[in-house]
């Protein structure tokens, strides 16, 4: 049965005791980030100076609407009203062209970033050993490759211009404030610690409901991707309705992760509103008197000073909204780059790169998943070019893991592997692995063309290769009768194919890659009597002039190999060809004994 992704997945409230930052830039994260920004320096640069000029164009227009009011009204001079209104129509046109440019310039440079980090951390996850997708929920794997590297998209398309923007347009705003009139603007703005403090609670009440909303977000799309491709299982043992009460706890926690968020905005924002309310009534209070004992003769200040306080407030409600996207961004970011700073990957430290004869050599190697733990023990053996060995024994004796080792899959703990007598940790490893041809017993097909899934979208295998393999493995006939043959879509994992017909494609894509070690393992336990007869003739002919290793609960298909190892708690226990182990009466003979009903 199906283990519940949900015993695996981590509590919020253990997972947001994960150290998050309270700063507005995590310097660590955004050094990383840096490193990404600078193939693009010319662009971001550009960046600056269109926010830049975005903030001087959104301050410059009240001022010059004050000199109009001023001016040219009060003096009823209409040449000079339409120069300035020519003037400010200019600057309003300018305002909406620069905008749009920095906007879009924004979204194109943080597009193009997560790109090259999209890129980059797929193809690192692509070279991890298996032992880490052993441990590690896909989910949670397709949450950092997917929604993570989105959320880091706003840090540069609207987090730092954003923040930059936001903090030219105060100071360019307090300065035309200042010049105009510096003590309205004192008693305008008396109220902005108030303000500032309550950005500040506010700040640090919800950085802890961001990480909790990543984490809940990477949760759910583990349990949802896990549980739809284990449908059938679900299915079969009854268990939709307590897999369904487990989601909805999921999806609790998810919903509640975002109200809490969405709880301190809706205290934060109206607050802010009350002290920008606040603001602008003793503007209008302290303006007032100013005019009419004569201080201010002028009402375009008036008029300015109103559009100043309403844009002021603006920016910092704003910082404290851009809060919400930087510090999801941090959070994704520092994920994402944790994940990229794994140090899960095969090492890569070969040179050797050879035409393989075939001959492989097991070395006294000792092997654990876990370092402490070995689950095979002491296993030596070499097969000589072009012989066949044969692997049986119980399940979980060790036999699929001997074969794992031989492609570095995995890495040994103990002894060599060697390939024509060089270790295979010294040969270049695409290069290794283009020699090594396997059929697993699980076939995986993509949700694409037939023709894909055996080329696996290498160009160099034609149309010709795949017909001429698929007549040797008997699967020509059933391909020519699929609508589209080559060109069929396979459904996702080959549901709209039967379990031999997977099989056979499996067949033809190890054979037109010509490996010259072919590793079997259980590749005709899922098919049928007939459809195996029909494979066998042909694996032998695939087998000759090649190395072959066969992993086989069937005895009948590993009675011609030159040698037979049996494998039992990760130990070679017997050894011999299948009469000699006959002859031996153990464990083999046993086997033999069950499955062809004779007598030994």
């Amino acid at each position: 049965m199906i283990k519940s992704t949900f015993q695996k997945i981590p509590s919020l409230k253990k997972e947001t005791a994960a150290k998050v930052s309270g700063n507005l830039f995590d310097m660590e994260v955004t050094s990383k980030l840096a490193r990404y920004i600078k193939p693009y320096r010319g662009f971001f640069i550009l960046e600056i100076i269109l926010t830049i000029l975005v903030a001087l164009l959104a301050t410059i227009k009240p001022f010059i609407i004050q000199h109009i009011i001023d001016n040219e009204i009060a003096n009823k001079d209409l040449p000079g009203l339409y120069l300035m209104i020519g003037s400010l129509l200019a600057v309003l046109v300018a305002h909406v062209i620069v905008s749009y440019a920095n906007t879009y310039l924004a979204d194109w440079l943080g597009q193009s970033i997560i790109r090259d980090i999209r890129i980059k951390l797929y193809g690192h996850i692509m070279r991890f050993r298996l032992s880490f997708f052993d441990k590690t929920p896909i989910g949670r794997l397709v949450t950092r490759n997917i929604s993570d590297i989105e959320t880091l998209s706003n840090f540069t398309s609207e987090g730092l211009a954003g923040i930059l923007g936001d903090f030219l347009q105060l100071a360019l705003i307090l300065g035309f404030m200042l010049y105009i009139n510096w003590k309205l603007t004192l008693i305008s703005l008396c109220v902005l610690p108030f303000l500032l403090i309550s950005t500040y609670v506010f700040k640090e009440s919800i950085k802890g409901s961001f990480n909790m909303v990543r984490v809940a977000v990477s949760n759910l799309n583990t349990f949802v991707q896990e549980h739809i491709t284990g449908m059938a299982v679900v299915q079969i043992f009854n268990s939709e309705e307590r897999e369904y009460t487990k989601f909805e706890s999921i999806n609790k926690e998810h919903r509640d992760a975002n109200l809490k968020s969405v709880h301190y905005y809706s205290i934060y924002f109206p607050i802010a509103e009350i002290i920008g309310a606040v603001s602008l009534g003793l503007l209008v209070w302290y303006g007032s008197k100013q005019v009419l004992s004569g201080e201010i003769d002028k009402p375009g200040v008036i008029t300015s000073f109103i559009m100043y306080i309403s844009m002021f407030f603006r920016p910092i409600r704003m910082i404290a909204d851009r809060f919400n996207t930087l510090q999801l961004a941090v959070i994704s970011a520092d994920r994402i780059f944790k994940l990229l700073e794994d140090n899960e990957e095969i090492a890569e430290n070969g040179t050797v790169e050879k035409h393989i004869e075939g001959e492989v050599t097991f070395d006294h190697v000792s092997f654990g998943y876990e370092p402490d733990r070995f689950v095979l023990k002491d296993i030596s053996f070499t097969v000589k070019k072009g012989q066949t060995y044969a692997l049986v024994g119980p399940t979980g004796a060790g036999k699929s893991s001997i074969i794992n080792l031989i492609s570095r899959l995995y890495d040994i703990q103990k002894g060599s592997i060697l390939i024509d007598g060089v270790n295979v940790r010294d040969y270049e490893l695409s290069n290794l692995r283009a020699q090594i041809g396997t059929v697993l017993q699980d076939v995986f097909l993509f949700s694409d063309s037939i023709r894909n899934n055996i080329t696996l979208h290498n160009p160099d295998i034609s149309d010709e290769q795949i017909w001429r393999a698929a007549e040797l493995v008997g699967a020509a006939p059933f391909i020519r009768h699929l609508h589209g043959q080559l060109d069929y879509m396979v459904m996702e994992r080959g549901g709209t194919l039967s379990v031999g017909q997977r099989q056979l494609i499996s067949f033809i894509r190890t054979l037109v890659y010509d490996p010259k070690i072919i590793i079997l393992d259980e590749a005709t336990s899922s098919i049928d009597g007939e459809t195996e007869e029909l494979i066998q003739e042909a694996i032998l002919k695939l087998m000759k002039g090649r190395t072959a290793i066969v992993i086989a609960h069937r005895l009948s298909t590993v009675q011609h190999a030159d040698t037979i190892l049996v494998i039992e708690k990760g130990e070679i226990k017997e050894r011999g060809n299948h009469k000699e182990l006959i002859k031996l009466g153990g464990i083999y003979a046993q086997m033999a004994t069950v499955q062809f009903k004779q007598t030994v």
